[in-house]
């Protein structure tokens, strides 16, 4: 089993020197883009009788930029702010609910291409994302059939998630150093973004419990490699 360890290290050493080595002409490039980001997510909600109910899908919609450091043509990392609000529906008797959340998102992400200043490239990312909650809301509509219940909308100021994601950049000159990216990036959330801590009515019930969120995001953008 050791030996098979060593190897195994022994064989990727040397492929992060080849790959060093193939792309040397292309290191040490920088590169910043911004982006659009139609959203959706999926988090559980909680009736006025205490159930969990799974929301309706709602789109949402994000915007960001981020700043990235190629060490070779294959191998980079990336930091992005990107600002998200997120949005799931549902419904109980009568009463429509719409639960709206609003993120500042930053992820660092390790970044994997086929070749980074080729006039086509495929990259895969994956990484931490650091979320902060700047505002959350509740609209209600219809006639309320739940015997006047008050809905709490309470969230934790902060969320910590893993980010994943693939996608495609085009040069769009003839040195490539200007690029269209189009891809996919999900977000699975790691800890409990609901906060339970505050002081609550007999008619009071919080619709958030236990709840860890997930997103899912298409993305077009533009960035310049420099």
């Amino acid at each position: 089993m050791k030996n098979l360890i060593n190897k195994t290290n022994g064989i990727l050493f040397a492929w992060i020197l080849l790959t060093g080595s193939i792309s040397t002409a292309n290191a040490q490039k920088a590169e910043f883009g911004v982006r659009l980001m139609p959203t959706f997510s999926t988090f559980d909600l909680k009736t006025s009788g205490g159930n969990s109910i799974k929301g309706e899908v709602v789109y949402g919609f994000g915007v960001g930029a981020f700043f990235g450091f190629n060490f070779t043509d294959n191998v980079g990392i990336q930091i992005e702010g990107i600002y998200n609000s997120i949005n799931q529906k549902y419904k109980e008797v009568d009463v429509e609910r719409k639960v709206n959340l609003r993120y500042v998102n930053i992820p660092l992400l390790l970044s994997l291409n086929t070749g980074k200043s080729r006039a086509v490239n495929l990259n895969v990312v994956a990484g931490p994302q650091i979320g902060l909650s700047v505002g959350s809301s509740v609209t209600t509509t219809g006639s309320d059939g739940v015997a006047n219940s008050k809905a709490v909308l309470a969230v934790k100021k902060g969320d910590l998630g893993l980010a994943y994601g693939a996608g495609l950049d085009f040069g769009l000159n003839s040195s490539h150093t200007v690029r269209l990216g189009l891809g996919f990036r999900g977000v699975f959330g790691l800890i409990d973004i609901s906060d339970n801590s505050e002081t609550m009515t007999t008619d009071s019930y919080y619709i958030l419990d236990k709840t860890k969120i997930k997103t899912y995001s298409g993305y077009l953008g533009l960035s310049i490699l420099f």
